[in-house]
């Protein structure tokens, strides 16, 4: 297991860009929206990583009640995986919550689910899987 990216909610994606861009630099392309997430999402790879930065597209997004509640920062930890469903399976064999029983589309193609923060300390954790 690798770490993938982590996830930066931002309430403007454009000005998030800019500010984050003298750091990490330019996104690896242009902006995406992940229906399955409501977020619009760009990517900037750092290093063996990547830093994905997340507004919401509508005000039901879970992105926007995040912003509501804590504000602008990290959002979530993503863990490649070989299989998002045997890992939220493992989780929930652990006693844990998942927010997603299986995964669903996400970002670049690839196939996602999200781990409940209560199941590793109050973080929200997202597996990635593919393309």
């Amino acid at each position: 297991m690798r770490l993938d990216h982590v996830g930066i909610a931002v309430p403007d994606l454009s000005a998030a860009i800019a500010q984050w861009r003298p750091l990490i630099g330019a996104p690896d392309g242009a902006p995406e929206l992940v229906p399955s997430n409501r977020v619009r999402v760009a990517f900037v790879t750092v290093g063996d990583t990547h830093v994905e930065l997340l507004e919401p597209a509508d005000a039901t997004s879970p992105v926007a009640r995040f912003l509501e509640s804590r504000g602008p920062g990290v959002h979530h930890l993503a863990f490649a995986v070989p299989s998002v469903d045997r890992a939220l399976g493992e989780v929930r064999d652990r006693g844990g919550r998942t927010v997603d029983e299986r995964a669903r589309p996400g970002a670049r193609g690839r196939r996602v689910g999200f781990a409940h923060p209560s199941a590793f300390g109050g973080v929200l954790v997202e597996f990635v899987e593919g393309p």
